[in-house]
């Protein structure tokens, strides 16, 4: 081999090894520069919300800013595949959903990325309860009197949702398909025209986040009977969950977590968990949160590895959900 070829040969040998070396260095001393957090929902949104709370937090524990781009579209999957599609370098994560991360899978024909397999997980972020509440006119206090009013006149009652494939939707679809009653869907562009139908008595239960409630809740507009998730909620401590009334299949809670792009260093990962929980712990932002009606995380439940386990078991549940409602989109 000549001088040339060998020199050749050893740099190239260097340009393959270079990443590898300066890998570790590089997670070490993470973040160097602004990180981008990307919120796959419109500014305004509930996600976008709770987003910029943990994202002026985060910023001051990490010591660069983290900067919210919202990346709208196709029910999330737009903003959820620029991160799948980011480079695995620390400096792209998601601030994904319970819809995103989870529905979305079973939910569109032909799903262009994977919840489970296309991200590394970095923290359970925060949970928000989710409320079936009824048209003040009808003579039901419970999800059993509901029941049993729906078989009685099932052609008569409406229920509606933020949209189809929406959360409010399958959450309802949920519930109606435990309830064995044909009750009829009405799509809405968001919740407040729905809630707003509802208060005009054009449709008869709702499955909202309990931020969007409780105003009509606390105003006795509507009437709260079943909170959706595993426990109650200690916004509305007094409504027994849909468990406690016997449906012990129904749990909906809607919830926000941090993923990165797939191969992000692991010590990158644990950097922004830690951060992450530590926001989590903040005073102001429990506050904050609380403002929104979300709770943050449990700290046995922050773990990047909790969040694995639970996004495969989420997509796993609602899979059967979204089968049996019907429902496919495009």
């Amino acid at each position: 081999m000549s001088v040339w070829h060998r020199a050749a040969a050893a740099n190239l040998a260097a340009a393959i090894v270079a990443p590898l070396v300066t890998h570790p260095a590089e997670a070490q001393s993470w973040p160097t520069r602004h990180v981008t957090m990307v919120v796959p929902f419109a500014a305004g949104s509930a996600s976008d919300a709770v987003g910029r709370v943990i994202a002026a937090r985060a910023s001051e524990v990490l010591g660069q800013q983290v900067v919210v781009e919202n990346v709208a579209g196709a029910g999330g999957s737009v903003g959820s595949l620029r991160v799948v599609r980011a480079q695995p370098d620390g400096y792209t994560f998601l601030f994904g959903s319970s819809d995103t991360l989870t529905q979305y899978q079973s939910l569109y024909r032909t799903p262009q990325y994977d919840g489970a397999k296309d991200y590394a997980p970095v923290a359970l972020v925060g949970e928000m309860p989710m409320v079936m509440v009824l048209r003040k006119e009808i003579p039901a206090k419970d999800l059993t009197e509901l029941t049993a009013i729906a078989k009685s006149d099932a052609k008569k009652m409406q229920f509606g949702s933020s949209g189809l494939g929406s959360s409010s939707h399958l959450t309802c679809s949920q519930v109606t398909l435990a309830m064995d009653a044909p009750v009829a869907h009405v799509t809405y562009r968001g919740s407040g025209p729905a809630l707003q139908d509802m208060l005009a008595g054009h449709i008869d239960y709702f499955c909202a986040l309990a931020a969007s409630a409780m105003p009509l809740i606390s105003n006795n507009q509507v009437k709260a009977i079943a909170v959706l998730g595993g426990q109650r909620s200690s916004f509305l401590p007094e409504v027994p969950t849909a468990q406690e009334q016997g449906f012990k299949n129904i749990e909906a809670d809607a919830w926000m977590a941090a993923v990165f792009p797939k191969g992000t260093p692991a010590d990158i990962v644990a950097k922004l968990n830690a951060a992450l929980s530590t926001t989590l712990d903040t005073p102001v932002v429990v506050e904050r949160l609380k403002t929104m009606a979300v709770v943050g995380p449990a700290k046995d439940r922050r773990s990047s590895d909790y969040l694995q386990k639970y996004i495969e078991t989420e997509i796993a549940k609602w899979a059967a959900i979204i089968k049996a409602s019907g429902v496919v989109l495009n």
